[in-house]
């Protein structure tokens, strides 16, 4: 699969299922959590909450960028 395929596909599904999935979860997550919570528990959770939804994308860069027909297996 080419390098703008791949792109492509990661791209979709960021746009499409990562980030509204990952923004409707911490929604009903802080829903529970928050309610009477001191303001710097919901600063910290925005904190983590905000810094956090990019973890899943970092790990799909390498498969991203990898060439076509490198497999990792046979590197030496």
């Amino acid at each position: 699969m080419s390098r703008r395929t791949k792109t492509l596909i990661a791209a979709i599904v960021i746009v499409f299922f990562w980030l509204p999935f990952y923004a409707l979860f911490i929604m009903g997550l802080a829903r529970h959590v928050l309610p009477g919570a001191p303001w710097y528990v919901a600063l910290l959770f925005y904190a983590l909450a905000g810094t956090l939804w990019i973890v899943p994308i970092g790990l799909s860069l390498p498969w991203m960028h990898r060439e076509p027909g490198l497999n990792p297996q046979n590197r030496r």
